[in-house]
């Protein structure tokens, strides 16, 4: 007979594929994926099965879990697919751009004999900005690797953005000349580490997200810092996680980023949600400083202390730090698409001059 978890999967597979509209989609999901649902039922029932049981039941668990959060992704994007379609079915592209009002007076040079029709001008063709493209790319390679998307408020508490990732209260970045405070006493998050914990409050492990997102911190706008910038931070937690899996997981996303010579360097650091704590500093021909070793990230194994914090929100022992491990990386977007692609100035990523943006065409 097959087992009551097979009997979910197949139940839930058929209502995810029935599910005609997105509202029904998103019912499905929380049925069975959300924090009451289905399967985070079955988890907590994990405790109470035998020493021959468990092991088992936990794979087909996982099993079970990524096949349903695989049929949910592919069904949202053939929603998104339909929407799309319908919202261009009656756009006829194929019509010129208009001049406006003021049709060829405003544009010195240009006649209408010289772009072969009169009252119009060519369009010119648009591309992703080049965060976008970094941000897409890097995502891209996580997805490959199993990762699964997570994401969180821009505005968060100080527990979720300080208590929970074991930073003390005398710590620099909580303080107004680092940090923007609202008069409610909540904040811009400063990294996206929040949505790690919000994940692990939502579910229990094992667990595998990236979260890519919009970060905020007091800084001084010059060549390399801006009050506003771009991350993504990743998170895995399982059972026999190792320093061994960060270095492999990372290594290989560095190599995926700038080219497969390059040369990857860990060096010690200290950060208070990870202990260790590492840097990462690469080195690679295909970057225009190819002989010198570049700081592009930080990362390290999951401190103790925030799987117990974790504990304490969701009232249970599910991330018990004798029993799971994990590491953490947070990457800044902005800083390897100026490595990536020798972009020497932050602030041009917000500028938006279509004579550098047009580079990226």
């Amino acid at each position: 007979m097959p087992h009551p978890l097979e009997e979910l999967r197949d139940a839930a597979l058929r209502e995810i594929s029935d599910a005609r509209d997105v509202r029904a989609l998103e019912a499905a999901r929380v049925k069975y994926l959300g924090r009451s649902g289905s399967i985070s039922a079955w988890g907590e029932q994990m405790k109470t099965l035998g020493k021959d049981e468990k092991p088992i039941v936990g794979k087909l668990l996982n099993e079970v879990r990524s096949a349903l959060t695989a049929a949910i992704e592919e069904r949202t994007q053939a929603f998104r697919a339909q929407k799309e379609a319908g919202a261009l079915a009656n756009i006829d592209i194929s019509l010129p751009g208009s001049t406006g009002p003021t049709g060829y007076s405003g544009y010195s040079g240009h006649s209408a004999a010289s772009v072969g029709y009169s009252g119009y001008l060519p369009l010119e063709r648009g591309s992703l900005h080049p965060l976008t493209q970094m941000l897409d790319r890097s995502i891209d390679i996580f997805r490959r690797m199993g990762f699964a998307l997570a994401d969180g408020p821009d505005v968060e508490d100080e527990w979720h953005c300080f208590d929970a990732l074991n930073t003390p209260p005398e710590h620099p970045a909580r303080n107004e000349q680092d940090t923007f405070y609202l008069p409610d006493g909540r904040l811009l998050r400063t990294h996206t580490s929040t949505v790690q914990i919000r994940a692990m409050q939502a579910a229990p492990p094992p667990m595998r997200v990236i979260a890519p997102g919009a970060a905020y911190r007091r800084d001084e706008v010059d060549a390399m810092h801006s009050a506003q910038f771009h991350q993504i931070e990743g998170l895995y937690v399982d059972e026999t996680v190792s320093v061994g899996d960060l270095k492999g997981t990372l290594e290989l996303f560095m190599r995926e980023l700038f080219g497969p010579d390059t040369e990857v360097q860990f060096r010690p650091h200290y950060f208070p949600f990870t202990e260790p704590s590492l840097e990462i500093y690469v080195k690679s021909k295909a970057l225009k400083r190819g002989e010198q070793w570049i700081e592009v990230a930080g990362c390290g194994m999951v401190h103790p202390a925030v799987f117990e914090a974790v504990n304490k929100a969701r009232g249970d022992h599910a991330y018990d730090p004798e029993k799971w491990t994990g590491f953490a990386f947070g990457l800044g977007m902005d800083r390897l698409a100026m490595i990536l692609f020798d972009i020497p100035d932050i602030r041009l990523f917000a500028q938006n001059d279509l004579r550098f943006l047009r580079q990226f065409a």
